[in-house]
């Protein structure tokens, strides 16, 4: 299999591609106004501490309180709280293999998980792990962790992990012993899967690294005050290029010659080897277009998905879940309608797990696959779905098909999916994609001015609305606001206004130029 990085430069935007043999894999977009906030550290302020659900909130100076669950403290805090001069005590428990660290809570003698003290007002350092999504603020831990080209450094802890994803006994067992031979005291440090078959010399110089970064940390944070932001991590180009630039990687193709020279500086600087592979891409035609980046990245756009055999996807979003609903389209090559379904089903599960990654969908993902009514080739679906999942670098968790044919999914949410990131809500139909009938806005308006005839002394009022539905209301003979006016009883004047959404009418109060319409809803 051949995998590339396509790196497409311009003034508004950084966007990465990840191509295996020539189709899209993975796909990142940096905004310069939405920065990647993942891995940044804050010293923020304990602002609420609320026990019956496990958590606190903490004020780093956002517009939403972080969110900090009791799950989510390490082992590590009382030490930090330490450096920050606070004689407060928390405990907890970290997972040693994870790169990203989510700590479980420790539980006393009798299991039950220990509430750890957190107090109002007490200073506290933090660490996004994941990015606002919708209206809820980010999300935090205070197991502080700073990932390099090969290690993960944990400040004050202990553990030595290796990732997972090295099979090899003996490649872990010398990964470890060569971590427990450079690791100082008072640091925990996880071998990442890129260290592979790397020498010791190059894991004690990203270890340095790590360790004067954390140094240069513990001196800010004696000189801020929070909230403050007290360090921030690669944008998401440099750390694609730090985390999934590995030597299965054939070649690199960067369009900004600025670009171009910082990558290969970096790489050069950590991983020589692979310095070589980067390439400044020269060209009149955009590299996406030469690469047909372009065109796949239109399908991510798409609520609905082709598959190969004539069947499609409609993957729909909600507030609490993706539903996504697998169609057999015109396929029917085969007599036996088992075949067939089995064989569209086989196509969707593929082309599920490539879209759930490249359009980064976290969260709870519910799919209603074609009916099978055998055992075995629903088993054959779950299977397929496990094994293209491997490849996933979120946390996937399958359960197997239901007699409905349903299958639920969690995918571990990091980040805002592509749709949040690259697309706003429509300002007319607020994201519903439906619109009220023209019809039915006039019967809005009629039952709004019959609740201010009864509840008010007003009788003359402004009406905006957009230009479409003021149109509506100057239709017939006899005009319908010209009816609504001598009906009531009451003095209408028009005005039309383009920034008013399609399906809503504002009323004002022609004496006070105040709007009413909330007051009489």
């Amino acid at each position: 299999m051949t995998k590339e990085i396509i790196i497409n430069s311009s003034t508004t935007q950084t966007r990465v591609a990840i191509t295996e043999d020539g189709y899209l894999a993975d796909f990142f977009v940096d905004y310069p106004e939405n920065r990647r906030m993942v891995g940044d550290i804050y010293l923020g302020k304990v602002a609420r501490v609320l026990p019956g659900i496990k958590a606190a909130f903490i004020d780093i100076g956002m517009k939403h309180d972080a969110f900090l669950h009791f799950s989510d403290i390490g082992e590590n805090t009382q030490q930090l709280q330490d450096m920050l001069g606070d004689d407060s005590e928390v405990d907890d428990d970290e997972d040693e293999d994870s790169p990203s660290p989510n700590p479980r809570p420790v539980r006393d003698e009798n299991r039950q998980p220990v509430i750890p003290k957190l107090a109002k007002g007490q200073d506290i350092l933090i660490q996004i792990t994941k990015e606002p999504v919708n209206n809820k603020g980010v999300r935090v831990s205070s197991a502080i962790s700073l990932p390099g080209r090969f290690c993960v450094l944990l400040p004050f802890d202990g553990k030595i992990g290796v990732s997972k994803k090295i099979y090899d006994f003996r490649e872990r067992k010398r990964l470890r012993s060569i971590a427990r031979s450079i690791l100082p005291k008072n640091y925990g440090l996880i071998i990442r899967t890129v260290a592979r078959n790397q020498s010791e010399e190059a894991l004690r110089d990203d270890l340095n690294n790590l360790k004067k970064t954390w140094q240069h940390i513990e001196e800010i944070v004696h000189t801020e005050s929070p909230p403050s932001l007290i360090y921030q991590d690669l944008s998401t180009t440099s750390s694609v290029i730090r985390d999934l630039f590995t030597p299965d990687i054939s070649k690199v193709f960067i369009d900004s010659k600025k670009l171009y020279k910082q990558i290969k500086s970096y790489v050069q600087l950590v991983q020589p080897g692979l310095a070589d592979k980067i390439e400044n891409f020269k060209s009149s035609t955009s590299i996406f277009d030469a690469f047909k980046i372009d065109e796949q990245i239109k399908t991510l756009m798409g609520r609905k998905v082709s598959l190969p055999s004539g069947g499609y996807l409609i993957i729909e979003h909600t507030e609490a879940m993706v539903v996504i609903d697998v169609n057999s389209g015109r396929y029917a090559k085969s007599k036996d309608q088992e075949l067939n379904s089995l064989k569209t089903d086989l196509e969707a599960a593929r082309e599920i797990s490539r879209q759930m990654r490249l359009r980064d969908i976290g969260g709870i993902i519910v799919i209603d696959f074609i009916d099978l009514e055998e055992d075995k080739n629903r088993k054959k679906i779950y299977d397929e779905l496990r094994k293209e999942f491997r490849r996933d670098r979120a946390k996937v968790s399958v359960l197997p098909m239901s007699d409905f044919g349903l299958v639920q999914i969690t995918r571990q949410r990091i980040r805002q999916n592509i749709m949040q990131a690259m697309k706003e809500v429509c300002p007319f139909c607020l994201g519903t994609g439906l619109l009220t009938k023209q019809s039915h806005v006039v019967y809005d308006l009629e039952e709004l001015i019959k609740k201010v005839r009864q509840k008010s002394k007003e009788r003359s009022l402004i009406v905006k609305c957009h230009p479409a539905i003021a149109a509506k209301f100057n239709e017939g003979k006899i005009k319908t606001l010209t009816k609504l006016q001598l009906k009531y009883m009451i003095r209408l004047h028009l005005i039309e206004d383009e920034s008013v959404p399609l399906n809503e009418i504002k009323l004002f109060s022609k004496k006070t130029q105040q709007e009413i319409t909330d007051d009489f809803k």
